[in-house]
């Protein structure tokens, strides 16, 4: 099962806050663990933040999140010029710097990041992070009704084959009452 939001925003320090909340909600309804989706909240943050660090003066962004069963991936993408983000955050930051931890962060917090600079479309920031789901989480149930066999699949197909013999044996007694004339 497959789910994908893309949003638009403009390059401006309000976009981050209102991203971060439409993703917390839209996790935490699929019953996404408070935990992972916090992960996912700050990993997010920090490469939003860094599109108003680095992108071009102006320039819309756009997050994009999918979530494939029980995977996360997201994807920054801005305008700006790009970085080589190969060995960025693999080292941990000088401890009087005042900057350069945000993709140690992510980097921390998510299963894989990759970064493809300086396209003529911008910087797109990947990550991916497994989701620790609920017992209970509608995302296992919206799962399960699609899966070939599942029990909520397996509860239709019974439904069906009980109203097919409904009909069947509704079909049977009215040919038995009108003497097999098939009136």
């Amino acid at each position: 099962m497959e789910i994908n939001f893309t949003v638009s925003l403009p390059r401006d320090a309000l976009s981050v806050p209102v991203v971060r909340r439409v993703l917390h909600s839209s996790l935490t309804t699929l019953g996404v663990d408070d935990g992972c989706v916090s992960d996912i909240e700050i990993a997010l943050t920090e490469a939003c933040t860094n599109v108003l660090d680095h992108a071009r003066d102006n320039d819309e962004y756009e997050v994009v999140a999918r979530i494939v069963d029980d995977e996360c991936g997201i994807d920054v993408i801005d305008r700006g010029a790009g970085f080589e983000a190969a060995d960025h955050g693999n080292v941990d930051a000088e401890m009087t710097a005042e900057g350069g931890r945000g993709i140690q962060l992510i980097r921390a917090l998510v299963d894989s990041v990759h970064f493809t600079p300086g396209t003529a479309q911008g910087t797109v920031v990947h990550f991916e992070k497994s989701l620790r789901l609920a017992e209970d989480a509608p995302l296992r149930k919206l799962a399960l009704r699609r899966e070939p066999g599942s029990a909520g699949l397996a509860a239709a197909e019974d439904a069906l084959r009980e109203r097919e013999e409904i009909v069947a044996g509704d079909t049977a007694a009215l040919a038995a009452r009108d003497g097999g004339s098939g009136r």
